[in-house]
């Protein structure tokens, strides 16, 4: 591929590229730009063509063949170029198509999830469970980061893109604010044990579909089961709704211990805005380090 030349301007291509990224268009399908209106024109011109040659397919002669006067079958006529050229080209082999996320899977999931008796046991169920068809589309399994044996756990939404490719929770702009968060109160990454309600990025960062939830909520709660935290962070509407099972906005639910059900002991949970919410809001943050707060003197509460 040549250079760019010096006199193509480079600022158009940049907005061209981050309006790309911000769309979840982050890798290229082919190598080269691909012409969809000549493709259709290609087929649109080979269904003429085959309707032309159905009314003598149907009275049993090839099309193009003609008498001649001896009775002799003369051979078809071989098409003219311009018809060659417009010929589709060969399909591609049939894809086996995406199973439709049912209730058979919420099931499934319920079942694979709850058979695992250590973390380390659920994560290899989950990377080997078929059930949810965003697993097919994201790079890989996203399943928790930090120390499992730490007293608080950070529940986000889904992956994003670079989740997806490190295969660790909050490791992209939000991951470092995070960090800084979790550092203003004396706490990091091996104190702290971080996960998602969906272990998989869903395709172009879009929201999960209600049953897409429905089949990996089980994974989550089980999760949550066998760390055994003393306290429960969810960070962000979607994992606030999504473990509290609440209509509740965020603005409304942060902030507040709540009583959480682990399926093997209450503790408690408190929602706060998600690190991608607040880059976008920075003047937020002032709500959230009083939440901060909260979690520090709980947890020095809870020492003494």
């Amino acid at each position: 591929m040549s250079p760019l030349s010096p006199d193509i301007p480079l600022a158009p291509l940049k907005e061209l590229l981050r309006f790309y990224l911000e769309n979840g268009v982050d890798c290229a399908v082919e190598e080269a730009g691909v012409d969809r209106f000549e493709e259709t024109r290609e087929r649109m011109a080979a269904r003429e063509m085959a309707a032309r040659q159905a009314p003598a397919q149907q009275q049993g002669r090839p099309a193009g063949a003609q008498h001649r006067d001896d009775g002799a079958r003369a051979p078809a006529e071989r098409p003219r170029r311009s018809e060659a050229r417009s010929q589709p080209p060969a399909a591609p082999p049939p894809v086996a198509p995406a199973a439709l996320p049912s209730e058979e899977a919420v099931m499934a999931a319920r079942e694979a999830a709850r058979s695992a008796a250590s973390l380390e046991e659920l994560r290899e169920i989950l990377a080997g469970f078929d059930g949810c068809n965003l697993k097919r589309t994201a790079t890989q399994l996203v399943f928790a980061d930090g120390n499992p044996e730490g007293r608080v756990m950070l529940v986000g939404e889904a992956p994003g893109r670079d989740e997806d490719l490190q295969g660790l929770p909050f490791v992209g702009r939000s991951g470092r604010l995070l960090d800084r968060m979790l550092a203003a109160i004396g706490l990091d990454r091996s104190g702290v044990y971080i996960a998602n309600t969906i272990p998989w990025r869903p395709p172009g960062n879009r929201d999960p579909s209600p049953m897409e939830r429905a089949i990996c909520r089980p994974f989550i709660q089980q999760q949550i089961r066998l760390a055994d935290p003393d306290f429960l962070i969810l960070l962000g509407n979607a994992a606030a709704k999504e473990m509290l099972d609440t209509t509740m906005g965020i603005t409304r639910l942060r902030g507040r211990w709540i009583d959480f059900d682990t399926g093997a002991r209450q503790v408690r949970a408190m929602a706060t805005f998600h690190p991608a919410y607040l880059l976008r809001n920075p003047l937020q943050k002032k709500l959230v380090w009083r939440d901060l707060l909260t979690l520090k003197a709980a947890l020095e509460e809870s020492q003494n």
